[in-house]
């Protein structure tokens, strides 16, 4: 508690979350003009400073509170581990350790992400994330604290499941924070045969599609998962013109925040059946 209300601690915190804005700032800004998805990019552009307040509001406390989160799982879990695989798992190579985590967390989300479309309960809270209406870095912090939670012990069970050693998995966390980012920035880089391998901005973006986004590209680092189930959509590298949802939604911080709690558990969305299955486009 006393942490908690030392006014130098919470300095300390501005000034580490100011750094970090600038720091993404610096790299995704110029990305964005050198190589802009569309014509018409501006960075102040509607609701940024909307998904200003969504960026301070992760890096200020939500992001602590999902580490915390995290950390407690992490105890949880262990007793479930043999030892010998733990002694495995460390004895890998780091890199083969990156790729395992990457592989077996890539399916969980996978799943996961098509479980936050399919079922009401946790669409609700996904939905702020897509009620964006411009897709860029920024966007990209866009999410409600409870989905985010939700993201990331998803994302992370594989890891703590098979005991990872700590460096691995906060190597791991950095690299899929910054992927997330990237795929969401407004961003046009042609990637040829690579893009069957390496997920991109122009796939995650028809994600982001206000009438095609329940049904299509439900994974990011990768796009095997979606080919393998048959919900890789990308057509010639185009990005679609319209983002958002089409149910109606506060606009603002503050409102999106309470609105999965006010909309009711038995109210149903308007949004697109998961039973649409898009054929995979590889032109």
């Amino acid at each position: 508690m006393d942490r908690l209300l030392n006014p130098q601690n919470w300095m300390e915190l501005g000034l580490a979350t100011g750094g970090a804005f600038l720091l993404l700032f610096l790299a995704f800004v110029p990305l964005e003009k050198l190589f802009p998805a569309r014509a018409n990019h501006r960075i102040l552009r509607k609701e940024f400073w909307t998904d200003v307040g969504f960026f301070l509001g992760q890096y200020f406390l939500w992001n602590a509170l999902i580490l915390l989160a995290l950390t407690w799982l992490a105890l949880a879990v262990r007793w479930s581990v043999p030892d010998s695989l733990r002694e495995t798992v460390v004895g890998q190579p780091y890199w083969l350790q990156f790729v395992e985590m990457l592989f077996l967390s890539d399916l969980c989300v996978y799943w996961g992400h098509r479980a936050q479309h399919r079922f009401d309960c946790l669409w609700r809270f996904h939905s702020v994330h897509h009620t964006a209406e411009t897709v860029d870095w920024l966007a990209a912090h866009r999410e409600h604290p409870l989905d985010g939670l939700y993201t990331q012990v998803i994302a992370n069970l594989p890891a703590l499941l098979l005991a990872f050693p700590l460096e691995t998995i906060a190597g791991f966390l950095a690299f899929r924070g910054l992927w997330s980012i990237f795929i969401h920035s407004d961003v046009r880089i042609p990637l040829g045969p690579l893009k069957y391998l390496i997920g991109s901005p122009a796939m995650h973006h028809w994600h982001h599609e206000k009438h095609r986004h329940h049904a299509c590209n439900f994974a990011n680092v990768s796009p095997l998962m979606d080919i393998l189930f048959g919900t890789h959509y990308l057509p010639n590298d185009k990005h679609p013109e319209k983002y958002g949802i089409i149910e109606p939604v506060p606009r603002s911080y503050l409102g999106q925040m309470f609105y999965p709690f006010l909309r009711g558990f038995s109210r149903r969305t308007s949004r697109p059946s998961m039973d649409i299955h898009p054929q995979m486009n590889a032109d």
